[in-house]
């Protein structure tokens, strides 16, 4: 018999995402904010209590957020109230905001005796690496999620980008001010982003009378 004719032999392997709820990940919701705030201020962890909340009050991609500097949010003594920053995928500037309850956090960050001297917000404790990698951080988003005991699968770093913009378009349903905080060039970009749907659209219109 011909080479040619006989069957092709594959390996069994398992697929990559059996099991796993892939797509979009989800925003966290209020309640799910405030618990991992209470958990870490509980446990003392100053350094992810002040990454939490500088990625929710940011809205930053993880490559942007990892690679904050203390000069970005930190000027004359104290905590910026604003900031801004150039993303890495767009080469284009963002400006965020920094709340009051992330701004004491980050005081209590930097003030740190372990931050003296260092230029980056997020150092990573692996030798070599000035500051927290996309993967280190992913890891301490799930750590995060699974400590509310949570599908990980269904959550990750997009999460935090997404979690404070998602509750502006429901209780605003304004896209253009989303798209300036999430820093994207085209509305059609924020739409997919936030999942916006007719349903949505249907939703905003009831709630006017005229």
């Amino acid at each position: 018999m011909s080479v040619d004719l006989l069957p092709t032999l594959r390996s069994a392997r398992v697929a990559w995402n059996k099991g796993r709820i892939i797509g979009q990940k989800r925003p966290l919701l209020p309640r799910h904010v405030w618990s991992i705030r209470v958990r870490l201020e509980m446990a003392g962890n100053a350094r992810d209590l002040a990454l939490f909340n500088m990625a929710v009050d940011s809205k930053l991609r993880g490559c942007d957020l990892v690679a904050l500097r203390v000069r970005d949010v930190f000027a004359a003594g104290r905590v910026k109230e604003r900031a801004s920053m150039i993303q890495s995928k767009t080469g284009k500037p963002v400006r965020f905001e920094i709340t009051e309850v992330t701004r004491q956090s980050l005081e209590c960050w930097i003030l740190d005796p372990e931050m003296i001297g260092l230029e980056f917000l997020w150092p990573s404790r692996i030798h070599g690496s000035p500051h927290l990698s996309t993967r280190q951080y992913a890891r301490i988003v799930r750590g995060w999620v699974i400590s509310l005991g949570l599908e990980p699968s269904a959550y990750g770093t997009h999460s935090m980008r997404r979690t404070k913009v998602a509750q502006i378009y429901k209780k605003t349903g304004n896209l253009r001010a989303v798209q300036l905080l999430l820093g994207h060039t085209k509305m059609d970009s924020t739409v997919r982003y936030l999942g916006v749907d007719i349903e949505d659209a249907l939703s905003l219109s009831e709630g006017i009378d005229l």
